[in-house]
């Protein structure tokens, strides 16, 4: 079975495809954003990524959302309840921990069919 990389750079890849799975690293927003923002530029992001693997979020299977913050919770959750796919809504995980630097607030990392 073939393995496509996605955006690979010195680290890591942007997206990994194996089979019908595709694997996204965890993406943040931009530094100076509120979670609002941030949160909104993550799905944007999740959005191109999961085009460029050939599916979109109605086959997201799980999600994994870090916040920096769990006050921020309320918020990032109105920002992902708009964008989610109402008739597809994968299994998700949401936990506080420490993101690479204190300006991000918030961090998805998802795992879709393709």
């Amino acid at each position: 079975m073939s393995i496509r990389r996605i955006e690979p750079g010195h680290r890591m890849s942007a997206a990994v495809v194996h089979g019908n799975t595709v694997y996204l690293a965890g993406q943040v927003g931009n530094p100076g954003e509120d979670v609002t923002a941030q949160t909104k530029t993550v799905l944007s992001e999740i959005d191109r990524l999961l085009a460029e693997a050939g599916t979109d979020k109605s086959k997201i299977l799980q999600a994994t959302v870090w916040l920096a913050d769990m006050n921020d919770f309320g918020a990032m959750n109105a920002v992902w309840d708009a964008w989610v796919d109402p008739s597809n809504k994968p299994a998700r995980a949401t936990g506080e921990s420490k993101l690479a630097t204190p300006d991000y607030f918030v961090e998805i990392i998802v795992i879709a069919a393709i």
